[in-house]
């Protein structure tokens, strides 16, 4: 007589930890914006406050945006701040030049292509770590912005009205008081692009082959992706964003200086796993992205306005991305 040998199923994750971990980042979210709303009542919950918020995290949440691409296949690119002060060194000096604006956004975005193309043919092809080509590359694109500026900052009458306007002015909605509310065109080219690259991510082939990648790339391969071909795209799609968010910062600041993208890179990293902890997969996705850098926003915000030092902020941007970080590599062993 044969016995059947029935074997327990596995455990269950207990369900209000598993919630938890997927919306704590959410929660967290809603718990800080009372605590500011609750310490500033008069400023902070107010349409011109957050139209300022969503200007101050425009340039970094297109960043983020296509970091989100590239992580999405398990890659990063350390470059992305450094290649953002280059493109507005090379906007600066076209301006020196006497050149349109539409040549000095022509060459920045071809100059953010390249160094993409560069970062994907050494980590695609080439076969080198994505942490050692791109710190590679950020070192050289940050030798680049200060060997054409002379490390000086390019800025007056050589920026030119209309482009610095763009960074500092919007569509107007309404008038409170005295003044005037606009939503700023900085905030609509970042909602923009989170539109695009949400379509890209979630509804194309090449979303999913980018997923499929990150999730087993040697799977990925066997089953016919062109896995290198698709990690260099991802990569040229970062420099694009760089490029972007550099000619969005040169505008917004009118000036252009060698070091002004250096925050970049690890605020947009850090944006990036917050999003990640919002997934049960801890899979990368725009949409969590955006909420990271709105959480980022919003702290940074609330911080200074409650006058609290600037080392400070630094400390809890620092907690944040390890609290994220941890978040997201239990949600993958989960």
């Amino acid at each position: 007589m044969i016995t059947e040998l029935k074997t327990k199923p596995a455990p269950t994750a207990i369900p209000w930890l598993r919630w938890l971990r997927t919306f704590g980042t959410l929660i967290g979210f809603l718990v800080m914006v009372g605590i500011f709303w609750w310490q500033l009542p008069e400023t902070f919950m107010t349409v011109p406050n957050w139209l300022n918020i969503t200007q101050q995290i425009s340039i970094l949440g297109v960043v983020a945006f296509t970091m989100t691409i590239v992580m999405s296949v398990g890659d990063f690119d350390l470059s992305v701040g450094a290649m953002a002060s280059l493109v507005g060194i090379v906007i600066g000096t076209l301006f020196q030049a006497e050149q349109s604006i539409t040549v000095a956004i022509l060459f920045a975005l071809i100059t953010g292509a390249l160094g993409g193309l560069l970062n994907g043919l050494l980590v695609s092809y080439i076969r080198i770590s994505p942490f050692v080509a791109t710190l590679s590359t950020m070192t050289i694109f940050s030798g680049l912005a200060f060997s054409i500026s002379g490390g000086s900052t390019i800025f007056g009458r050589v920026i030119p009205e209309a482009f610095s306007a763009f960074g500092n002015e919007g569509i107007f909605l309404t008038t409170v008081g005295t003044r005037e509310i606009d939503f700023p065109f900085l905030t609509i080219v970042t909602l923009i692009m989170l539109g695009v690259i949400w379509v890209v991510l979630e509804q194309t082939v090449f979303g999913r082959r980018l997923y499929a990648l990150g999730g087993n790339m040697e799977a990925a391969r066997l089953s016919g992706v062109r896995v290198r071909l698709i990690r260099l795209f991802a990569f040229v799609l970062s420099g694009l964003g760089a490029a972007l968010a550099g000619i969005m910062l040169t505008s917004r600041l009118a000036s252009a200086n060698p070091k002004q993208g250096d925050t970049l890179m690890l605020t947009a990293i850090a944006s990036v796993f917050l999003g990640m902890t919002m997934s049960e997969e801890g899979e990368p996705h725009v949409l969590g992205t955006f909420l990271g850098v709105l959480f980022l926003g919003v702290l940074a915000n609330g911080m200074t306005q409650l006058k609290i030092d600037s080392y400070i902020q630094q400390i809890m941007t620092g907690i944040i991305i390890v609290l994220a970080v941890t978040l997201s590599s239990l949600s993958k062993r989960s």
